[in-house]
This record gives C-alpha cells, sequence and structure tokens, in this order.
C-alpha cells in the first residue's frame, strides 16, 4: 500500500520502513548529538535508492560533519529517485567542497523530473569550482520550474558565480528562481555577468537575489540594472545589495535599469551601507518611477548619508508610484533633518492608493519642524489604514510630538499604529499633544507607542487618554 507522507528522524527507523511505499518523505537529521557518521549517511543513501515511488523528499542534514565523499554518494543515490519531482535538501554547515559539489551536481543532474528543488548550502568549502561543477549537473535539471540555492559563504568568488549562471541558462523552464550568495568575494564582473545570465531567462517571473557582503562597485550595480531590465516578464523581484560599495553611479544605474520592467508590481529592494549618497537616490527614485505597475515597495537605503536632499528627491520621485498601495522605507542614519522628513512626508501626501506604510527614520537629525512637515504630509493619507513609524533618536520636542498627532489625528481611515518616538526630547505637555491628536483617529482600533527614554513620567494619563477612544481593543504604551 503506498504511503502519502512519512515522517522520520532517526536513521534506523527509516531504514526499517517499508521504503517502496513512500511517495512523500520528510527526513530530519540535522545537528545530530555525535554527527550521523559515514556509515549513517552512506545508509541513508541506499535506503532512499530502495524508495522507488517517491515523488517529493524533504531532507534535512545541516550542521554535521560530512565531507566530500559522503555528499558526492548522496548525490549518487539520489539520482536513481527517477520519479523524483519536489526535493528539498539541506546540507549547511558541514564540511564538504569541490569534489562533493561537483558529485552532488551530477547526482541531482539525472533526476530529470524534477520540477521543484530548494537546495541549501551555504557554510561550507565549495569554492569556484565546485560551484561551477554543481551548476553543470544543475543545468541538466530542464523541468525545473522553481529553484531555490543556497551557496551563502563559500568563497565562489567571481569564477564561480559565472559557471554557476551559464549553466543554470539551461533551465529554461525556471519560473521562480531564488539565488543567495551572500558572502562570496563576489566583485564587479561576477555580478554583472550573472546578469548576463539573468538576462535568458525569459520565463522568470519571480526572482530573489542575494548578494549582501560582497564586493560589488558601481560597474557591476550597473551591469545588474541593465540585465534586469531585460527581464521584461519579471513581476516580483527581491534584490538584496546590503554592504557592498555600488555607489551613486551604480545606484542611478541600478534605477534606470529597474525602470523599464514594465510588469514589476512587487519590489524589495536593500542598498544598506552602499555609500549612495543623494545623488545616487535621486537617480534611483527616478528610474523606480517609471515602474508605473508596481503596488508594493520596499526600499531599504540605511547608512548610506542621504541628507535633506536625498530625503527630498525620494518624496518627489515616488510620487510619480502612483498604483502603490504598499510602501516600506528604511531610512535609518542618513543625517536627514527637518527639511528632508517635512519633504518626504509631502510627497507620501500624494500616494492616494496608499494603505500600507512602514516608515523608519530612527538616528537621524529630526527636530520639532520636521515633526510638523512629517506629520502635515502624512495627514494627508486619508486611505491609510495601517502605519508604523520610527522615529527613534532624533531631536523631537514638545511642539513636535504634538503637530505629529495633530497630523496623524487627520488619517481617519488608520485602524492600525505602532508608533516608536523613543530617546526624543519629548515632555508630558508633548505626549499629551500627540495623544490628543491620535485620538481624532476614530477607526483606530490597534495602537502601540513607544514613548520611552524621553522626559515623561506620568504615563499612565496617557494611557486613560487613549482608553476614551471607544473603537481601541488592542493598547500598548511604553514611557519609561
Amino acid at each position: 500500500m503506498i504511503q502519502e507522507k512519512k515522517y522520520f528522524n532517526n536513521i534506523k527507523q527509516f531504514l526499517n520502513s517499508s521504503l517502496q511505499q513512500f511517495q512523500v518523505l520528510h527526513i530530519a537529521l540535522q545537528n545530530c548529538g555525535n554527527q550521523i557518521g559515514d556509515d549513517g549517511v552512506q545508509n541513508l543513501g541506499l535506503g532512499l535508492e530502495q524508495c522507488t515511488n517517491l515523488s517529493n523528499l524533504a531532507l534535512d542534514l545541516s550542521y554535521n560533519k560530512i565531507g566530500d565523499k559522503n555528499v558526492s554518494d548522496l548525490g549518487s543515490c539520489l539520482g536513481k529517485c527517477k520519479n523524483l519531482q519536489n526535493l528539498a535538501l539541506n546540507l549547511e554547515y558541514n564540511q564538504f567542497g569541490l569534489i562533493g559539489a561537483q558529485g552532488l551536481g551530477f547526482g541531482l543532474g539525472n533526476c530529470t523530473n524534477l520540477s521543484s528543488l530548494d537546495l541549501l548550502l551555504s557554510s561550507n568549502q565549495i569554492g569556484f569550482e565546485g560551484a561551477q561543477g554543481l551548476g553543470f549537473g544543475l543545468g541538466k535539471c530542464t523541468n525545473l520550474s522553481n529553484l531555490t540555492l543556497d551557496l551563502s559563504w563559500n568563497s565562489i568568488g567571481d569564477e564561480g558565480v559565472q559557471g554557476l549562471g551559464s549553466a543554470l541558462v539551461k533551465c529554461a523552464n525556471l519560473s521562480n528562481f531564488q539565488l543567495d550568495l551572500f558572502g562570496n568575494k563576489i566583485g564587479d564582473i561576477g555580478a554583472s555577468g550573472l546578469g548576463c545570465d539573468l538576462e535568458k531567462f525569459t520565463n522568470l517571473f519571480n526572482l530573489t537575489l542575494d548578494l549582501r557582503y560582497n564586493q560589488i562597485g558601481a560597474i557591476g550595480g550597473s551591469g545588474l540594472g541593465s540585465s534586469l531590465g531585460k527581464c521584461t516578464n519579471l513581476q516580483n523581484l527581491t534584490l538584496i545589495l546590503d554592504g557592498n560599495q555600488i555607489g551613486a553611479n551604480g545606484t542611478s544605474d541600478l534605477g534606470s535599469g529597474l525602470g523599464k520592467c514594465v510588469n514589476l508590481s512587487n519590489l524589495t529592494l536593500c542598498l544598506m551601507s552602499n555609500q549612495i549618497g543623494a545623488i545616487g537616490v535621486s537617480g534611483l527614485i527616478s528610474g523606480l518611477g517609471k515602474s508605473t505597475n508596481l503596488s508594493n515597495l520596499k526600499l531599504n537605503l540605511s547608512s548610506n548619508q542621504i541628507c535633506d536632499e536625498g530625503s527630498s528627491s525620494l518624496g518627489s520621485g515616488l510620487g510619480n508610484c502612483t498604483k502603490l498601495s504598499n510602501l516600506a522605507l528604511y531610512l535609518e542614519s542618513n543625517q536627514i533633518g527637518d527639511e528632508g522628513s517635512s519633504s518626504l512626508g509631502s510627497g507620501l501626501g500624494n500616494l492616494t492608493n496608499l494603505s500600507n506604510l512602514t516608515l523608519d527614520f530612527s538616528r537621524n537629525q529630526i527636530g520639532d519642524n520636521g515633526a510638523e512637515g512629517l506629520g502635515f504630509g502624512l495627514g494627508k493619507c486619508t486611505y491609510f489604514s495601517t502605519l508604523k513609524l520610527r522615529l527613534y533618536g532624533n531631536q523631537i520636542g514638545d511642539n513636535g510630538a504634538q503637530c505629529l498627532g495633530s497630523g496623524l489625528g487627520k488619517c481617519i481611515n488608520l485602524s492600525n499604529l505602532i508608533l516608536h518616538i523613543s530617546k526624543n526630547q519629548i515632555g508630558h505637555d508633548g505626549a499629551q499633544g500627540l495623544v490628543y491628536g491620535l485620538g481624532k483617529c476614530t477607526n483606530l482600533s490597534n495602537l502601540r507607542l513607544d514613548l520611552s527614554k524621553n522626559k515623561i513620567y506620568q504615563s499612565q494619563q496617557l494611557k486613560v487618554k487613549c482608553l476614551k477612544q471607544k473603537r481601541l481593543v488592542a493598547l500598548k504604551i511604553k514611557s519609561i
């Protein structure tokens, strides 16, 4: 009798079961006490060979001490599972390198019926030749439509990512692709080459590309942007480039390229700590403003010295993204003052379809005038239902808090509000004024208010004022 699904966390129990009966298997052997050992991996592989009806397998062997030979042998055994359609294999934090990666790729290349593959190999010693060999094998899985491949922290470098990308192009049916290459010493040549390969995935609708903490500069950023602009079928893109050196020119070119993705509706773009500056932000948002179908945008520009000028550019540029309904902006530690926060608030007020906003202005230089301008702008967003606003570590005083509350009080459809305004210069009068303003949000049902590390000593009175709002069903105030 065929069994539809079975879970094992013990090799002996698995080997002693009726192996030919399984269609769906989940085997969890991660972080075994004394590791599973050579014999354990070999026996596991031999057992999987006998699962002739297996179509779906999830196998977690992370955090063991598995070396090259065993990984290679495991790949060979998996290659004999001819009916396998969906495979999730986790080999993170083991001890294999070039030979293991090549052997694994060769074996998986024999799984010609695979349509979905999640392969997690981060924190091993694969190197550039291992990445190339792995890619060569996976390139034979021509029926793949969904691929998640994590090679983070494997020192694959430019050569490795180029070989990997050129081999994977043979998977012409890919529609969903996630590639994690965090911390791999990839530079401009590798990033540009990878971009050129991505152009060739003509059926790609969903792409996640994680290139955090590599060595990508302006040339690499420009190359990526140019290539992604040719992926005209892309609908959902997550691009993570934190901790590189892309700079102003690279960021501008990246934005220009992304603006050509005419079908893009969901974009997550993370560029934290990339030396972008105001000029880079202006170029970036000018390009993104041409993505007229964007409805969901998450943009992380923290720690980039964009200052008031950059923040103002963001405000004016975002006004072109008229279809935005969900927006998250992370602008922490950017030397933004009153002018920048006011201008951005004014720009956001023009987004008439915006229903959910996350805005992080933590650790900037915003004072009373900036808080007033921000509140005034946000008060025009009358369709808001959810707002998360972080103003931690600025210079906002009583007047700024009162004006912010007054502005937010005009958001008549606001039902969920998280407001972090800790570590400013707000006293009791400012807090009272803030709460008074928020009291005009007649539809507010969930409120979380963090006023800690200010100059407030009567938090109970604030809570009483908030509780007078009849619709409020969830309340949390922190003021110490």
